[in-house]
């Protein structure tokens, strides 16, 4: 199955991998990807027998960011007046973040190469990262006399720091894969080989979890990160008492007890 440049596969256990398969453009991320990528993320998340996203890129590289043709040529995002360009990254390109931030399902980012600008936020924007040892990384928008339109500036400092995130954006330099690994920005570099056989071990270990339990944690993250530690407790008490009164949560205590391997439906 697959959209406008987007290909999504239905894998075993709930898995979902999802692909930006445009090689070609070495997977730029203009209004037609976008919006395919945020209407493949909404019909996928909402899925309840979805329990884990894969996301990946076709080709050598993951994402290579904006379109520099479209911006040359002033087309898509990039036509019209200001108030007009302002209007179009609001309803365009922002909607990514702001789909991917709400997203309960988790996701793993498996960079098989070049993310790049838009691409590097992109893999900022999901769960777990990793990276291949081709794998590059650079957030580049000042290189082309712009800044990050897509959430960089948000992202980037939360995963590696303000001091390093203002290295990447403000110098445009690339780093690699070990670097990226030194820095945070990645958990794991593995062999390019290696990859998708590591980033579906990881998924398969999030999806063994009981499914409400998983995206109620993921929730938690995501919330916790922006509220004090008072507002925090009593969001992780309001979770929890939904979590205790699952058939899921039952069954992973008589699992316990009893010492054999648990059965979850997601109830």
């Amino acid at each position: 199955m697959g959209m406008n440049g987007v290909r999504v596969e239905s894998l075993d256990g709930g898995i979902v991998r999802v692909t930006l398969d445009r090689p070609a453009s070495r997977n730029a991320l203009d209004d037609e990807l976008a919006g395919a990528l945020i209407d493949t993320m909404l019909s996928v998340g909402e899925d309840s027998a979805t329990r884990c996203i894969v996301l990946t890129g076709a080709g050598e590289s993951f994402c290579s960011g904006g379109n520099v043709k479209d911006m040359l040529a002033g087309t898509g995002m990039f036509s019209g007046s200001a108030a007009q360009m302002r209007r179009a990254y609001r309803i365009g390109i922002q909607r990514v973040p702001v789909v991917m931030h709400a997203l309960e399902v988790p996701v793993i980012a498996a960079l098989n190469g070049a993310a790049i600008g838009a691409g590097l936020d992109l893999a900022l924007m999901c769960d777990v990262r990793i990276a291949s040892d081709r794998a590059t990384f650079a957030e580049s928008f000042v290189r082309l006399g712009l800044v990050s339109g897509d959430g960089g500036a948000w992202l980037l400092q939360r995963a590696i720091g303000p001091a390093r995130a203002a290295q990447m954006t403000l110098t445009a330099a690339t780093i690699d894969a070990a670097t990226a690994a030194a820095w945070g920005l990645v958990s794991e570099v593995v062999a390019a080989d290696a990859l998708e056989g590591r980033a579906m071990a990881i998924a398969t270990q999030i999806a063994a979890h009981p499914p409400h339990s998983v995206r109620l944690n993921k929730r938690l993250l995501r919330d916790s990160a922006r509220l004090g530690l008072h507002e925090s407790l009593e969001l992780a008490a309001s979770l929890q008492s939904i979590a205790q009164h699952t058939e899921d949560h039952r069954e992973a205590l008589l699992a316990f007890t009893e010492k054999r391997k648990p059965q979850f439906h997601g109830r």
